[in-house]
């Protein structure tokens, strides 16, 4: 697996409106998901079969109670795994020198592939808690996030159908949300 990183401008977070984020997370997850496709074919040219994962949407499994959505792979543990980052408590990868501010994508290939080392710097301090503290949904559970109360704010829909991310607290709170 191939697993790649783009940096989300940050000054998309200092914005009191939500829609610089949105906007910006949106195309950056947009080129996360053309450099994917553009890999595959670079491979493909030499002859490597490749197969593109979505960066977020869309996914097949689907708990409508619960509103929780699992992608193909976990793309944040294949960030880990690859060396990207670490993991930090609010689930995101933190990047030594992007800080949470990534979108991760990946490609599956058919050929053997050197690992990188996995990233051995510290992300979150041990006392530190302001993430979990600071979402007003308190979905935060310090491993992972129960989607179903993140999901209110994080992916809201206008009344013209728009998806809007109103909350990044969990990102922006973060003393390494920019880098380490």
């Amino acid at each position: 697996m191939i697993v790649f990183a783009k940096r989300v401008p940050h000054g998309s977070i200092n914005a009191e409106n939500c829609i610089p984020y949105t906007h910006a997370n949106n195309v950056i997850t947009q080129l996360v998901d053309n450099l994917g496709l553009e890999l595959c074919r670079v491979l493909e040219d030499l002859g490597i079969t490749t197969v593109p994962i979505p960066s977020d949407d869309p996914s097949e499994h689907w708990e409508a109670e619960e509103q929780y959505a699992r992608g193909i792979l976990s793309l944040r543990h294949a960030g880990y795994f690859a060396g990207l980052g670490v993991m930090g408590k609010n689930t995101l990868i933190i990047n030594e020198k992007y800080g949470n501010m990534i979108q991760i994508g990946a490609v599956l290939v058919d050929v053997p592939l050197e690992n990188d080392p996995i990233a051995n710097y510290e992300g979150c301090l041990e006392k530190c808690s302001l993430c979990i503290d600071s979402c007003p949904q308190k979905a935060l559970e310090r491993t992972t996030v129960d989607q179903k109360l993140c999901r209110e704010l994080s992916n809201f829909v206008t009344e013209r159908g728009f998806n809007l991310k109103k909350c990044n607290l969990c990102r922006t709170v973060c003393p390494h949300c920019l880098g380490i």
